[in-house]
């Protein structure tokens, strides 16, 4: 904790140099700042882990500075350290109002050493537990080490373990619902660097035209959002899905990690890269690479350390434990009623191909506890998730590849619930409208008469693939 980085605001040169003093002595590292506007510019080149702010400054109050930065107007996103008030005049109406307002806790001048260490500390400390609840609520259902004793698991528990020792760039390949996500955590739990902050990031996701200041963050009108990069601070940042990142944002990071330094939108100050970077494909970027659509130097710089994640049907003589493993899980946080699985159904699963890897076993899991009350799952009760998964598939498969006409596709329909048919109609109205302008989802969005960020939501929740469709459009 002693390494946290903090920003001491006060007009009293006396008081903020004995500040700054005090805190350095005890191992923090420590900016001054007179005004507000100073305050400003040390935010704009680096994000304090704390900000120790005084009220009565020159230029602009303590008060108004810390509404600015907890209650961004719009567009813009509130910054998440802790802000500590100062004030040798306050009164309890200026305490009460910083609280609202959000400020961590308010000390009164002449300041306490005792109380101005232990009120830091507190600071810190519950920002950092703040941020590790919001990382385990992301994290729920999701195992720590492997699942299951076969020699995958402990071969690629050993392969983590050495890579965690080093502070290399690592890029994860496997297939869809392999757990690319769930290593990567327990890399960066395992790793030096355990006691920072781990930021996800999906790229499918992100808007295309936000995408850039979602990693970089951005400067608008003086106002500072910072982005992904700078969140992580000394931690790591994940970034799955990196093969459907834009061309644009892809030459942003790449100049990144060649510099070692970046620039928030609208920015002109270079901003020290800190974080360690993972990221996760289902892709062969190689192939991308020879196709145009990724860069060949932004690959060689991600492909540091490569981890392969085996599918699930390379190890299926794990899913007795997975399966045992998920329903546990559901049962003690959602409060499922326990279900015990029988032979045959425990037998019927392990020998399933599992196209949707862990994912789809956690879905199916879920399934069979919500479906049914009784003690035993049974083996037909297996059977008719397996073949609602499998239509469900079939679902996503069904493209222009299928060979079909549009009126034996629309027949099709007909044999499906009404949420199941209308989502089979939306995908295939999607995807022909984008092969019809070479994968534009802008246009498409204007077309269908839709918000784009709800059409990339859309687009994911039906398993499109934009780019997929763009490439097969030029041919």
């Amino acid at each position: 904790m002693a390494s946290a980085y903090i920003l001491v605001v006060d007009d009293e040169p006396d008081i903020r140099g004995l500040v700054q003093e005090i805190l350095q002595d005890e191992g923090y590292e420590v900016e001054i700042a007179e005004n507000g506007e100073a305050a400003r510019e040390s935010c704009r080149l680096r994000r304090p882990e704390l900000v120790l702010l005084d009220i009565w400054m020159p230029d602009i109050d303590g008060i108004s500075l810390l509404k600015e930065w907890k209650e961004p107007s719009e567009n813009e996103v509130m910054v998440n350290f802790p802000v500590i008030m100062m004030s040798g005049h306050g009164s309890v109406e200026t305490a009460v109002e910083a609280t609202r307002l959000g400020a961590y806790d308010f000390l009164e001048k002449p300041l306490s050493l005792a109380k101005l260490l232990l009120t830091v500390e507190h600071a810190l400390e519950a920002h950092k537990l703040d941020k590790e609840n919001q990382g385990m609520r992301q994290q729920l259902s999701v195992a720590d080490e492997p699942v299951g004793k076969s020699q995958v698991n402990q071969d690629l528990s050993k392969e983590i373990k050495q890579i965690s020792q080093h502070d290399s760039r690592v890029l994860f390949m496997g297939e869809l619902g392999s757990g690319k996500s769930k290593y990567s955590r327990l890399l960066h739990r395992l790793s030096k660097r355990s006691e920072q902050p781990y930021i996800e990031l999906g790229v499918a996701t992100l808007d295309i035209d936000n995408s850039a200041r979602e990693l970089f963050g951005s400067e608008v009108d003086g106002r500072i959002y910072h982005g992904l990069l700078e969140q992580a601070g000394r931690g790591t940042l994940y970034i799955d899905d990196i093969a459907e990142m834009d061309m644009a944002t892809q030459g942003r990071l790449l100049s990144t990690l060649e510099t070692g330094h970046f620039h928030r939108l609208g920015g002109s100050e270079s901003i020290i890269l800190k974080c360690r970077i993972i990221t996760a494909t289902q892709y062969k970027l190689e192939q991308l690479v020879s196709q145009g659509s990724f860069k060949s130097e932004l690959y060689f710089q991600l492909n540091v350390l490569q981890v392969k994640i085996p599918p699930l049907r390379e190890h299926c003589e794990d899913v007795p434990d997975l399966l045992n493993y998920y329903r546990d899980r559901f049962v003690q946080q959602e409060q499922f009623n326990y279900r015990n699985f029988s032979i045959a159904a425990l037998n019927k699963l392990r020998n399933y191909s599992w196209p949707g890897n862990l994912l789809e076993l956690k879905n199916l899991v879920q399934r069979l506890l919500i479906v049914s009350d009784l003690e035993t799952i049974t083996l037909e009760e297996v059977e008719i998730s397996i073949e609602y998964e499998t239509r469900r598939q079939d679902r996503q498969d069904l493209d222009a590849d299928d060979g079909l006409s549009m009126d034996s596709a629309l027949k099709s329909l007909f044999e499906y619930p009404l949420k199941e048919a209308r989502e089979l109609f939306e995908k295939a109205y999607l995807e022909e409208k984008l092969m019809a302008v070479g994968g534009s989802v802008g246009k498409v969005a204007q077309m269908a008469g839709v918000e784009r960020t709800h059409l990339y939501r859309k687009m994911k929740t039906l398993g499109i693939d934009a780019k997929k469709i763009a490439r097969k459009a030029k041919q």
